[in-house]
């Protein structure tokens, strides 16, 4: 009777290694540019997946959320990516973003901004558009729902209170904590987002749905009103 020997991880063809390595040792188990090369399935005569990957994280500063905002136009300069190729690992990166958007169901407690910002950074520090979303908060702090108010350009995006407010009360929030992204990266709130924070504190207030802060997201981090004495 005849036999295959099994092959050693080093003797798999460069295409195979990232799918047997999620098969034998998990998906945790493999690097950024393994999963990339899983996605884009071959590389090209001169290089493997994985070296195509590795090529295009580092034209993305190794950086998955510089990667996210990337369009099919910025994939497909790198040779070896085409249309085809570049929709799925666009595809897979919005996936992993409406992932961390799906409705809160730990029901965190919030007890200072940073535990805020933790709530939405992942859904909005990669975005190349003004995005507001509102945090809806029970009697004790904890986030039962995160909304999207609106979603703008690179400039800006229009928000208007009335829509804000019929959120809250339709999900019976006791408090709400309001946040927007800068994509330019800048932190300091504009003229709009302090008019804009005023009058819905006040709206707030007068219909008494506390706003507790509002914070200013960026790939830098973020900027909280309450903490600069702004509310």
């Amino acid at each position: 009777m005849s036999y295959q020997k099994s092959l050693s991880i080093k003797e798999w063809a460069e295409e195979d290694k990232p799918r047997e390595k999620l098969l034998l040792k998990g998906k945790a188990a493999l690097s950024d540019a393994e999963l990339i090369a899983i996605l884009i399935g071959s590389g090209t005569r001169e290089i493997s997946a994985v070296e195509l990957a590795k090529q295009i994280l580092a034209g993305f500063d190794q950086d998955l959320n510089i990667l996210g905002r990337a369009t099919i136009s910025d994939l497909i300069k790198y040779k070896g990516i085409g249309e085809a190729k570049a929709i799925t690992i666009a595809a897979a990166l919005e996936l992993g973003r409406r992932r961390q958007q799906t409705q809160v169901r730990e029901k965190p407690r919030i007890t200072s901004s940073g535990d805020a910002y933790q709530c939405v950074a992942g859904t909005m520090e990669d975005l190349g558009h003004e995005i507001f979303k509102v945090l809806m908060l029970n009697r004790n702090n904890k986030v039962t729902k995160i909304e999207t108010i609106s979603i703008g350009g690179i400039a800006g995006t229009v928000v208007d209170p009335k829509v804000v407010f019929k959120k809250a009360i339709e999900a019976q929030a006791s408090s709400i904590i309001l946040c927007h992204n800068h994509p330019s990266g800048n932190l300091k709130p504009s003229q709009a987002d302090l008019s804009l924070t005023k009058k819905l504190v006040a709206a707030g207030k007068t219909l008494e749905v506390n706003v507790l802060d509002h914070l200013i997201i960026s790939d830098e981090g973020y900027f909280s009103f309450l903490d600069e004495g702004l509310i």
